[in-house]
């Protein structure tokens, strides 16, 4: 089986968020190892796909997400 790609593990989070944040930690992990191996220094999501697109659930997303060691921005 091969390791998953930036975009999928990204997927998998949108889903997870989807999900009520079902293996969110599972899917973070695995998104860091993504950006690591493709040597990407941040993950870029799209708002329009968030579960609470608004200022104050982006930056809850960015501080957990930094707090897992991955950083996070967003597409416009």
């Amino acid at each position: 089986m091969s390791e998953p790609t930036v975009a999928q593990a990204t997927e998998n989070i949108y889903a997870s968020l989807k999900a009520d944040n079902a293996d969110i930690d599972v899917h973070i992990a695995t998104l860091k190892a993504a950006l690591a191996r493709e040597g990407l220094k941040e993950a870029t999501f799209d708002p329009a796909k968030l579960a609470h697109n608004n200022r104050a659930g982006r930056k809850l997303m960015q501080a957990y997400f930094r707090q897992r060691g991955v950083t996070v921005t967003f597409s416009s």
